[in-house]
């Protein structure tokens, strides 16, 4: 049988926006991968509690969004794994766990300018597919060149995450950045404010 291959989309995904869909959705009709797999990192106990919010909300938010894409899949696996949390603990955790799929990384350019400070980076890059999108004013690298990086050129939408909750703070509309199951969570918890 021939194994499922998943691309593992990491982020706070503080909140979720279209920005992210739009890239996960370009990468299975564009790429060999089946499906995307939402990895929602753990609160880094260092960061501001206030402005990331706590990991089942924010994995919550992010099942909102995908719950009518059946190639979208969110994951809390990073919750129960030992902190830090090293990307290639979470590679080794889960192809042990489900040998059936292989597994690829899915990271922003930006990224790979520091990917050689990453925990066992070589072991990553031996192993593992890693499928980069582009970055506003990220650099060339010339791990780019690597035979297991695949460069992509999805739309660049420029939406972060922090833009949406500094609008949020300000009481502006943020209905055409995010699903409305999202904003209508975020705004009947009242989150972010």
């Amino acid at each position: 049988m021939e194994k499922e291959n998943i691309g593992l989309y990491f982020g706070s995904f503080n909140p979720i926006h279209y920005g992210h869909l739009i890239l996960a959705n370009y990468i299975v009709e564009n790429t060999i991968l089946d499906k995307v797999c939402f990895v929602v990192s753990p609160q880094n106990p260092l960061k501001d509690k206030n402005i990331l919010l706590d990991d089942k909300t924010r994995l919550d938010l992010v099942n909102l969004a995908i719950e009518d894409n059946a190639l979208f899949f969110a994951s809390d696996v990073e919750f129960a794994l030992p902190k830090p949390s090293y990307t290639i603990n979470t590679l080794k955790y889960l192809t042990k766990e489900h040998s059936d799929k292989n597994y690829s990384l899915i990271m922003g350019q930006d990224n790979l300018e520091n990917f050689h400070r990453w925990k066992d980076y070589q072991e990553i890059l031996d192993n593992y597919n890693i499928y980069v999108y582009p970055r506003e004013k990220a650099e060339y690298q010339p791990l780019q060149n690597h035979k297991h990086i695949h460069l992509l050129s999805p739309p660049l939408i420029n939406i972060s995450s922090s833009y949406i909750r500094s609008l949020i703070k300000e009481g502006k509309d943020i209905r055409y950045l995010l699903p409305d199951k999202v904003r209508e969570k975020i705004l009947c918890l009242s989150l972010y404010k």
